[in-house]
């Protein structure tokens, strides 16, 4: 049976007056969605415990099953999505220019990604792309726009927290080691010296002439390298080995390009167009014609993108521009015995809040053979919380569509040298003795 799980990225919300007291997704017409709700199991779906907010990196790691404290950092998946070179003793870390105001040595962030022309953010990319001190060297380099991935080589540890308050209006923050980590002087060390090399970086790009002519201009200066979410590489569990499945992963952004191949996904790369409609059917129809792959995930951005501009309407018009293009989805659930549909999002992205991501579960629909169909009509928050799938959380996910698709193995039952979640396809035979 072929899996296909569609990731509608950020899709959870909350309830807003100007929708009539209406999630997005509920206010959004969705016949394609509420179709599939209709046709199989529902529920809920945090990948950690309801409440957590969750950034779309580690929401999706663990919901391929995988645990917490394997998580390599978004840094480290930015790099590699990127194809920025680097040693897996190396500490990788997203950076950005940001405009800060300095009041006696402490630093305001006044706005995170200040509008620059490309030749502006090169010369100041390059004024501050190597440091050394503490035995630590300092790479920066600029991936695209004003993007960056901050390389920490020596005796670095990737233990030590963020400088980027990421809301206007809030201090910037020293960089602390994280307590009670596995390397306490390496990470110690590298709070040190990552703090100097920031004082470094923000009176270098405070004295550049880049931005002595925009303060002529009277435009923001890009004077402080934001930073944060540091990683280091972590050898990962295959996922065809974790989980018994070829898998595939669907999608556009850098980040999802790092974690396929650092769990062992094949990745294939797309666009996001102007047209979302036509973005999700395009993807789907790789999907379904593909057989080379057990698992294949799909993704889009889409509702998550919407929700970031701080307009439910809008999050509500995407929501429904993305339904449109689920038609051949739809109708491959209801007429194919081989495919076991999944929907879901990874976290909720709320429309008008402070918060980047909430904490609230988003809903899930499984669709195919013999699953059950419970009484949902409808794919939104607060009718799937009436589905038979209760609440699902973390790996409990996988282990569910592991069962749908009967591959899953008895507990305790062992073939071979591991005990594995699934039925092992081979595994070595047992023969006679001499």
């Amino acid at each position: 049976m072929k899996i296909m799980v569609i990731l509608l990225d950020g899709i959870g919300d909350r309830s807003y007056e100007v929708l009539n007291q209406r999630t997005p997704l509920q206010a959004a017409a969705t016949p394609n969605l509420d179709r599939l709700a209709s046709l199989g199991s529902n529920g809920l779906f945090h990948a950690t415990m309801p409440g957590q907010c969750l950034p779309s990196e580690i929401a999706h790691f663990l919901l391929f099953g995988y645990e917490l404290n394997e998580f390599p950092g978004r840094g480290l998946l930015e790099a590699v999505g990127e194809g920025v070179a680097f040693d897996d003793t190396d500490v990788l870390c997203l950076a950005h220019l940001a405009s800060v105001t300095s009041d006696k040595g402490l630093l305001t962030l006044v706005q995170k990604r200040p509008d620059m022309e490309d030749a502006e953010l090169g010369q100041l990319f390059s004024a501050i792309s190597n440091y050394e001190i503490h035995g630590i060297r300092f790479q920066l380099q600029q991936t695209r726009g004003n993007d960056a991935i901050l390389i920490m080589s020596g005796q670095a540890s990737p233990h030590v927290s963020d400088s980027d308050p990421m809301i206007p209006g809030q201090k910037i923050a020293r960089i602390l080691p994280i307590s009670e980590n596995s390397e306490p002087e390496q990470a110690g060390l590298t709070a040190q010296a990552f703090n100097a090399y920031l004082s470094h970086a923000c009176r270098a790009l405070t004295e550049h002439e880049v931005n002595r002519q925009r303060q002529n201009r009277n435009l923001p200066l890009a004077n402080f390298l934001a930073t944060q979410r540091c990683g280091r590489r972590i050898m990962q569990e295959p996922f065809d080995q974790r989980w018994g499945m070829a898998g595939m992963m669907i999608a556009s952004g850098s980040m999802y390009a790092g974690l396929a191949h650092e769990i062992g996904l094949t990745f294939v790369r797309v666009k996001d167009g102007s047209n979302p409609g036509k973005d999700i059917r395009d993807r789907i129809r790789v999907a379904l014609t593909d057989a080379s792959h057990d698992f294949i995930h799909v993704h889009t951005k889409v509702p998550d993108e919407a929700a970031h501009k701080g307009d439910p309407k809008q999050k509500e018009a995407a929501i429904a521009a993305l339904d449109s293009g689920l038609d051949e989805l739809t109708k491959a659930a209801e007429s194919r015995d081989d495919l076991l549909v999944v929907v879901t999002a990874d976290h909720s992205t709320p429309s008008m809040s402070s918060l980047i991501h909430s904490g609230e579960p988003v809903p899930v629909t499984l669709v195919g053979g013999s699953i059950r169909r419970d009484e949902v009509d409808a794919f939104d928050e607060v009718r799937a919380a009436g589905g038979c799938l209760g609440l699902l959380r973390g790996q409990e996910l996988m282990l569910t569509i592991l069962n749908h698709a009967d591959r899953s193995a008895l507990l305790g039952h062992r073939l071979g040298g591991e005990e594995r979640y699934y039925f092992p396809r081979t595994y070595e035979p047992f023969k006679l003795t001499e």
